[in-house]
């Protein structure tokens, strides 16, 4: 069994299929987070598979990002919907909003972040709009989330500092994660075609006064919206194209011929 949209879930989200074939993939890079999960949901074959691991064993830090990418990839994927909780910067988006981010500020250090790193090519992936326009287009229509916004990924696994906070939200940044980076970069090089969708779980640091995010506030706030974010991804899965050929994240001109993607 192949499939042609992978669902990576986020924190909180770690089962998606009913009955899913799991399947166990060696990648160059090690193996995925956990078993990819196969089946079908909104009339559309899927390969799932929690970032975290099902038990939420892996930090941001440590997410074998690149053997997740390339085992969707190796089972026929060619277009990625990424669930993920965020913090808000802004009051205008509080807890429980749904929001379908354009942009992208990578503020983490020290991950793997490229499959050209092996001395035998190198090629520079555009990534001027990190997101795709269709998968996008099909998360936004209907009508559920917000459209837009900066996300900026910090290293974690700690939360920000306030004085971190402000700063961020002094360059007009919308939310705040852990994880989008380098996964939405791997996934271009890897020619797929990557959408978020974010549930906004709490307000960082220097949004409100208060004690801060915790851990336990995320969870808790990713399972009260859960069946909403279930609801964004099942119609954003029914309003993908079924062709991607065409998209401009499948550009691999000036890849190296050394460099064979699964």
């Amino acid at each position: 069994m192949t499939a042609h949209i992978g669902v990576i879930g986020g924190s909180g989200f770690y089962s998606l299929l009913d009955d899913p074939e799991q399947r166990t993939i060696d990648t160059p890079y090690g193996r995925p987070s956990d078993p990819i999960g196969l089946g079908t949901l909104a009339g559309r074959s899927v390969a799932f598979v929690p970032r975290h691991g099902a038990e939420h064993r892996f930090a941001p830090h440590v997410v074998p990002y690149r053997a997740n990418l390339w085992a969707l990839r190796s089972l026929g994927v060619r277009q990625v919907v990424s669930l993920s909780a965020v913090g808000s910067l802004t009051p205008s988006l509080p807890t429980g909003t749904l929001v379908v981010p354009d942009q992208l500020a990578d503020r983490t250090h020290g991950r793997e972040h490229t499959y050209f790193d092996d001395g035998s090519g190198v090629a520079h992936a555009t990534f001027a709009d990190p997101y795709c326009p269709r998968g996008r287009a099909a998360a936004l229509s209907g009508g559920a989330a917000h459209d837009g916004g900066t996300l900026v990924v910090v290293n974690g696994p700690r939360f920000s500092s306030r004085a971190e906070s402000l700063e961020f939200q002094a360059h007009r940044w919308s939310i705040i994660g852990m994880t989008a980076m380098p996964e939405a970069g791997l996934a271009r090089e890897l020619a797929l075609c990557y959408t978020t969708l974010a549930l906004v779980t709490d307000l960082d640091a220097g949004v409100e006064a208060g004690g801060g995010v915790t851990h336990a506030e995320v969870l808790a706030a990713f399972a009260a919206n859960l069946p909403r974010l279930r609801e964004l991804l099942v119609g954003t899965l029914e309003r993908l194209p079924a062709d991607q050929a065409d998209c401009p994240c499948g550009d691999t001109t000036g890849y190296p011929p050394s460099f064979q993607l699964p």
